[in-house]
């Protein structure tokens, strides 16, 4: 009853979003993304300083040096088996999960709804929590852009990242300072752009998937006004008057952007990573180069989305983009 009345409704909109059972997980990852990430760089900094004070002792102060570490960490070359002290710690953890989730299954209801009925939609109609960052792209991209390519991806750059490191330090440890780039891409694509996509889908999206700030009341009766263009139409450029012009601005505007960023990325990672570029091969530089290019495109096109009003900057007659 508190939410029809909008002065009494920015914290209680809010807190029912956070209560509903399905963005359970988006609150519990709120807290344990940012902790495990603070975790991780925390004992990637003590091995990292770990690391620079055996590098500068010679061989026999390294070793003596070594057995001090060894009193409240242990050492790099010590060897534990699998069994007892792997398997225990797992069995433990699975007992804790499955604690937590009979506990959680009892506490909280199955977040399940009456029966479809193809004559009420629901507003705002949403995916589940883990696919709210492919339905939130599909705002600033072609859905076969955004529903096909994109996902597919993401699942092949993952397969293929093994294939193109070839960095050999920073294996079986914490490290950041062995593993600048490959770390610092991994956290711009998960959670610069993944967990926010995220985010923005469970808090920001309301009715009408239109952009509601948090606390703001959902208004089911608001109206978006805004206009948005393509880019070769702000340069006088129509689909319908001119297709080939049109896509030849578009054509033009992307291999711009494509260019640029690929002379800064190769200017960035040939003074940053200079061992790195010597070992890769072309097809490996390529691969890693197109993977970041296709990161980037997507907050340059939220900018340009939320900024400028631009909808699309390439139109062809098979996608748009």
């Amino acid at each position: 009853m508190i939410l029809a009345d909008p002065m009494f409704a920015d914290g209680a909109q809010l807190w029912e979003i956070v209560s509903l059972p399905d963005n359970i997980p988006i609150v519990i990852l709120l807290v344990l993304v940012p902790f495990y990430t603070w975790y991780a760089l925390r004992q990637a900094k003590q091995n990292d300083k770990l690391i620079d004070e055996l590098q500068v002792l010679d061989a026999k102060e390294a070793k003596t040096k070594h057995r001090k570490v060894q009193s409240h960490q242990k050492g790099w070359d010590e060897q534990v088996h699998v069994w007892p002290y792997l398997l225990r710690i797992e069995f433990l953890v699975a007992l804790i999960v499955t604690v937590i989730l009979i506990v959680w299954s009892i506490v909280l209801d199955a977040p399940l709804e009456e029966p479809a009925n193809p004559n009420l939609t629901m507003n705002p109609s949403k995916a589940p929590w883990y696919f709210l960052g492919l339905q939130e792209m599909l705002v600033y991209f072609d859905p076969w852009i955004a529903g096909v390519v994109m996902p597919s991806l993401i699942v092949f750059g993952l397969i293929i990242v093994p294939y193109c490191d070839v960095n050999p330090l920073g294996n079986g440890y914490y490290t950041w300072k062995q593993r600048k780039f490959s770390i610092g891409t991994f956290s711009f694509g998960f959670l610069g752009l993944w967990c926010v996509m995220i985010i923005i889908g469970v808090f920001i999206r309301g009715p009408g998937w239109m952009w509601f700030w948090p606390g703001e009341f959902w208004d089911h009766h608001r109206i978006d006004n805004e206009t948005f263009r393509h880019l070769p139409e702000l340069l006088g450029f129509t689909q319908k008057e001119s297709p080939i012009s049109t896509a030849l601005v578009g054509l033009i505007v992307l291999g711009g952007f494509v260019a640029v960023t690929s002379a800064l990325f190769h200017r960035f990672f040939t003074k940053a990573k200079p061992e790195a570029y010597a070992k890769m091969n072309i097809i490996q530089y390529a691969t890693v180069q197109f993977f970041v290019i296709t990161m980037i495109s997507l907050p340059v096109k939220m900018v340009l989305w939320h900024m400028f009003k631009i909808k699309y900057v390439l139109q062809l007659p098979w996608f748009n983009i």
